[in-house]
């Protein structure tokens, strides 16, 4: 019986070592890749010469969305864009569009990021001439009808013009507002009249 008990534990000391050593290869072995595609930052889809259009409860056209190519990417639902143009629409305002060189729409699709010689421009009205605002980049916020930027920005309306930096547009209301550092040449309408 003694013969019994001492090779058991030796027998035992091996099994719990045993043990130890498949469940510290298990403990410590990476993760196997994935060979789907789903870790790659590629597009599922690209779409050519798109429009997207918003229509609100009533049936107005809110805005449209156009753009050169869309690239879509399943592994973060995010949306790239390129030469994007979105054209806002108003009753009794004039149009305003904002233009882009590229642009990346966030997952949820409530904020498009716009970069390379971003172009705001309201159209001519009856009584003002166009007026263009130009920045390296904006962020708009569709839905609200909003952008906003914290870069340098020109904006100029016939021989008008100021800079500035920072700027802030309601699309709905047609303001524009530069948050810091402006200056500006202003043409008088009443020096035109004068004028023989």
């Amino acid at each position: 019986m003694k013969n019994w008990a001492s090779a058991l534990f030796p027998l035992s000391i091996l099994l719990a070592l045993a043990a130890l050593t498949f469940w510290l290869r298990y403990a410590t072995e990476l993760p196997e890749e994935r060979n789907d595609g789903k870790t790659r930052h590629d597009p599922d889809y690209i779409i050519s010469d798109s429009t997207l259009r918003k229509i609100d409860q009533t049936g107005r056209l809110v805005y449209t969305l156009k753009a050169k190519e869309i690239r879509h990417y399943p592994d973060d639902d995010s949306t790239d864009m390129l030469q994007p143009d979105v054209i806002y629409l108003h009753a009794t305002k004039p149009p305003v569009t904002m233009t882009a060189e590229r642009g990346h729409v966030s997952k949820d699709g409530e904020r498009v990021d716009l970069f390379g010689n971003v172009q705001i421009k309201r159209a001519a009205s009856g009584k003002d001439e166009a007026m263009i605002a130009y920045a390296p980049e904006l962020t708009v916020l569709p839905d609200d009808e909003k952008a906003f930027t914290k870069s340098p920005v020109l904006i100029t309306q016939g021989k008008s013009w100021v800079k500035g930096v920072g700027l802030q547009v309601d699309s709905r209301l047609q303001t524009y507002v530069l948050e810091s550092k402006a200056f500006a040449v202003l043409e008088s309408k009443q020096a035109k009249k004068q004028k023989p």
